[in-house]
C-alpha cells in the first residue's frame, strides 16, 4: 500500500478543485461521510440511544468533523460540537459547514477546557470525533493550550475515538507525536495512508486505518509517486526466489556466515540455522577456533569452520581463509556475535573493500564502521545491507531525533549507497534509489536478544537464493515478523524465543505460497 506525504495529499488536493474544477466542499462532504460512517459502526447501541461528542479545529480538518457531526445527527445520534480554536479562524468550508450544522438545530460550541457540562458530554459519550487537527500540523502542542486540554479529555474518555485524516498531534510524515496525540480506535483517512500512520507512535495511536475515496480523480491518484509503501504478503510473493523441481543443493545458495566470539556462541547458530531454514543450499559458518567445537555441535545443517582467534575473537589473520572461503559462496553474512577489537575492526573493513560480493551486514560487523563510514561509500555500486536497530543506527551516523525514521532511513542509504534495514516496531528497509518500504508483521516477542541474527541469516538466505537485494531485505523483514506472529499466537509474546520464530518459518513461507 502506497503511503503518501502531507505536501502530495495537499498538492492532489489543489489540482483535483483549481485543475479540475471539484468543489471543495464536495470533497469535505465526501470525508465527513467516511467518518460519520465510522462513528456509526462503532457505537454500542442504536444512534437513537447514543451520544456523540465532536471535537474540531478551525482548519478544514474540522471542516470534515463539522460535517461528519451533522450526519450523526440526521443519523439520529445525539451530538455536541465543539470548537477547539477560535471561530474568526474558520476556513470558508468549516464556516459552511457550520451553517449547514446550524441549520439542522446544532451549534457550534466554543470549547472550554473548565466547563464541568463539556466534560460531562464527553465523558459520557459512546462515540467521539478528533478532527482538531489533520496532515498540515507541524509544531509542537503547547502543553497548557487548549488544545492539548481537548486531547486529554478525549483520551480520558471511555467512548471509542474516531479520528478524522489523522489523530490530532500525529506528524504526518514521521508518525512522532508533536507533544501530545490523540489515542484514535479507528482513523479514517482519505485517499491514502500517510507515512506517520505507519511508523514510529503514529502507528499505535492510529488504531484501524481505513482508507477513504472523497472523489480525487483516478488520473491524479495514479500519477502519484510515494515515497513510501508497506510490505504486504503480495509483495513477499513475488520477492521469492523461485525453486528449480530438479534444483541441487549449489542451485539454491552458497552462503557465509562470520560471527561469533568467546561468550557469543548462540549468534552465528541462529543465523547459520535460520538461513537453512529459509531455503539455503549451502551454509558455511566461520567462527573463532576457540568456539568452534561448541558451534560444531550446535549447527546439524550449517557447515562451521575454525578461524584464527585472538583474545576470544576473530584475529585479522583469519582473512585470508575467509576469502577463501568466500570465492566458492555467493554471499557473505558478517557480523553476529563478532565482537568488538581493533582487530575485528580492521578485519570488517578489509573485507567490506575487498570483496565485491554481496555483504548482509549486522551488529558488531555494523559497529565496525564507527568512525569509518567512509568504507560503506567506498562499496557504493556493490550490494551492501545494514540490519541496524536504532543505537547501532546512531554509531555509524544516523540521527532519529530531527525528521524520524522513514526520512533518516532513507537519505542515509541514498547517501552511502546501501540498503539499510532499520530495525525496530514497523521496521523500514530504505534503499540507495531513495525508495522506502514499511514492514506490517512482527510483535514484542521479537524483541529478545538473538531475534536479528535470525533475521540476517534469513535475509543473506534470500539474497544467495537469487532475490533482488531490495526485496530479499524488506521481503525477510516481512517473514521473520510473520514467523514471530505465529509463534506468539502459539506461545504468547512472553514466550516466544529466537528458535521458535525458525521454527515458525515454514508456515510463513507456506501461507504466502498458497
Amino acid at each position: 500500500m502506497k503511503l503518501a506525504a502531507a505536501e502530495q495529499m495537499r498538492e492532489l488536493d489543489r489540482q483535483a478543485i483549481e485543475e479540475r474544477g471539484i468543489p471543495s466542499i464536495d470533497l469535505m462532504e465526501r470525508a465527513a461521510e467516511g467518518v460519520a460512517q465510522a462513528a456509526l459502526d462503532l457505537l454500542p447501541d442504536k444512534p437513537g440511544r447514543s451520544r456523540a461528542a465532536v471535537f474540531c479545529g478551525a482548519g478544514n480538518n474540522g471542516g470534515d468533523g463539522i460535517a461528519a457531526a451533522r450526519l450523526l445527527f440526521l443519523a439520529g445520534v445525539k451530538v455536541r460540537v465543539f470548537l477547539v480554536g477560535k471561530y474568526e479562524k474558520l476556513t470558508p468550508d468549516a464556516l459552511e459547514e457550520t451553517r449547514r450544522l446550524s441549520e439542522c438545530g446544532v451549534e457550534l460550541e466554543p470549547f472550554a477546557p473548565e466547563d464541568p457540562d463539556q466534560s460531562a458530554w464527553a465523558r459520557s459519550s459512546h462515540v467521539l470525533v478528533d478532527a482538531v487537527f489533520g496532515v498540515g500540523l507541524s509544531r509542537e502542542i503547547a502543553p497548557d493550550s487548549v488544545f492539548a486540554a481537548a486531547i486529554r479529555l478525549m483520551n480520558g474518555c471511555r467512548g471509542k475515538v474516531v479520528a478524522a485524516d489523522i489523530a490530532s498531534g500525529v506528524e504526518a510524515d514521521s508518525g512522532r507525536v508533536l507533544g501530545c496525540a490523540v489515542k484514535a480506535d479507528k482513523t479514517i483517512t482519505f485517499t491514502y495512508q500517510k507515512i506517520g500512520q505507519a511508523v514510529e507512535d503514529g502507528a499505535l495511536l492510529s488504531g484501524e486505518v481505513e482508507v477513504r475515496d472523497i472523489g480525487i480523480p483516478a488520473d491524479l491518484r495514479k500519477g502519484l509517486v510515494c515515497p513510501a509503501q508497506t510490505v504486504e504478503a503480495d509483495f513477499v510473493k513475488a520477492a521469492l526466489p523461485p525453486r528449480k523441481p530438479d534444483g541441487h543443493k549449489g542451485d539454491f545458495g552458497r552462503l557465509l556466515i562470520v560471527g561469533g566470539a568467546e561468550g557469543y556462541t548462540g549468534a552465528p547458530c541462529l543465523s547459520a540455522s535460520a538461513a537453512v531454514r529459509s531455503g539455503c543450499g549451502l551454509v558455511s559458518l566461520g567462527v573463532p577456533e576457540g568456539i568452534w567445537a561448541v558451534e560444531a555441535v550446535k549447527c546439524t545443517s550449517a557447515m562451521p569452520f575454525p578461524l584464527t582467534e585472538k583474545h576470544g575473537m576473530l584475529s585479522y589473520k583469519a582473512l585470508q581463509k575467509i576469502e577463501e572461503k568466500l570465492s566458492a559462496c555467493d554471499v557473505l553474512a558478517l557480523g553476529p556475535g563478532l565482537g568488538r577489537s581493533e582487530q575485528v575492526t580492521k578485519l570488517v573493513c578489509d573485507l567490506l573493500l575487498r570483496t565485491e560480493k554481496p555483504v548482509v551486514l549486522d551488529a558488531d560487523g555494523i559497529n565496525a564502521l564507527e568512525g569509518h563510514i567512509d568504507v560503506l561509500d567506498r562499496r557504493r555500486g556493490r550490494i551492501t545491507i545494514l540490519t541496524p536497530h536504532d543505537g547501532e543506527f546512531a554509531r555509524i551516523g544516523g540521527d532519529l531525533s530531527q525528521s524520524g525514521r522513514v526520512r533518516e532511513a532513507r537519505d542515509f542509504a541514498k547517501a552511502h549507497g546501501c540498503i539499510l534495514v532499520l530495525k525496530g516496531h514497523r521496521t523500514v528497509t530504505a534503499a540507495p534509489a531513495g525508495n522506502v518500504l514499511v514492514n506490517t508483521t512482527g510483535n514484542s516477542g521479537l524483541a529478545k536478544g538473538g531475534s536479528g541474527d535470525v533475521l540476517t541469516g534469513l535475509i543473506a538466505s534470500m539474497l544467495a537464493q537469487g532475490a533482488a537485494a531490495v526485496q530479499a531485505a524488506a521481503a525477510g523483514v516481512w517473514l521473520h515478523g510473520r514467523a514471530g506472529d505465529l509463534a506468539a499466537q502459539r506461545l504468547t509474546a512472553y514466550g516466544v524465543t529466537p528458535e521458535d520464530i525458525i521454527q515458525e518459518m515454514p508456515t510463513a513461507f507456506l501461507e504466502i505460497l498458497r
